[in-house]
């Protein structure tokens, strides 16, 4: 049974890779026997340093995903199937958020939100399929949703549609390439310690009422991804399609 969580042979694309949650995720895949593309508008010489102890083979690219259009994508999915012969895996990591009272948010927030959290993950996911479908392979994508995805959050409108729009797009993309062998599903962390939620997790006050609802009595940190992210693309997670699973320490359950 543990073959089936093996990943050697495999080509990973990961995004937003740099840090946090995407630089973890990454590592996890490294560490299960796969190989990556790390993507990030700044360095991932710490992802990359992490994967080097590893053993696995990686390449970097600097890319702002912000303006990422569909023909970006596909030049993007066959300059890495040209690098490793394949790609196998894409983790739609990277992310922006802005926090705002909804009638303070102008046209640029709104916009980038919708951009790099939706719009980049479609037009990746489907130069992915498509090289998939063309080569008649079978592949995994996966999707970082959020608790905003389940919930209305306060002063996040653009990014509350944009991740509540990932769970729906999951679905949608799950229905049409099941059949072909591609997995579509995401992962909604809850609270993680990361660089945008320092601000929240350094305030005591909203500190203490985000803990006492969490029935594991902490906040997430990266490393907690792993195991999930490394489920969802690999041959274990074979007959599972179009769901989003929360990785919250049980935050939704309360």
């Amino acid at each position: 049974m543990l073959s089936d969580f093996n990943l050697e042979g495999k080509v990973a694309i990961v995004t937003g890779a740099a840090g946090g949650l995407g630089s973890a995720m990454a590592v996890g895949l490294a560490e299960s026997g796969a190989d990556l593309i790390l993507i990030d508008k700044v360095s991932s010489k710490k992802t990359a340093s992490a994967i080097t102890k590893t053993g696995r083979n990686f390449f970097s690219i600097e890319l702002d995903l912000l303006a990422l259009k569909p023909d970006d994508a596909m030049a993007l999915v066959d300059y890495a199937t040209k690098h490793f012969g394949r790609i196998d895996i894409l983790v739609n990591n990277a992310g922006i958020i802005h926090r705002r009272p909804s009638v303070e948010l102008n046209v640029i927030e709104w916009e980038e939100t919708l951009s790099l959290n939706l719009n980049t993950v479609f037009y990746l996911s489907q130069a992915f399929a498509k090289h998939l479908l063309n080569n008649k392979k079978g592949g995994k994508i996966i999707n970082i949703a959020s608790m905003l995805s389940f919930q209305g959050g306060l002063m996040v409108a653009s990014y509350t549609a944009a991740k509540s729009a990932i769970v729906g797009l999951t679905k949608a993309l799950a229905n049409e390439w099941a059949p072909n062998g591609i997995n579509v599903n995401a992962i909604a962390p809850g609270y993680f310690k990361t660089k945008v939620t320092e601000g929240i997790y350094l305030d005591p006050h909203r500190h203490k009422k985000i803990i006492d609802r969490i029935p594991a009595g902490r906040w997430g940190t990266p490393a907690d991804l792993k195991g999930t992210v490394v489920f969802l693309a690999s041959n274990a997670a074979s007959y599972l399609h179009g769901i989003t699973i929360p990785v919250d320490g049980g935050w939704l359950a309360r």
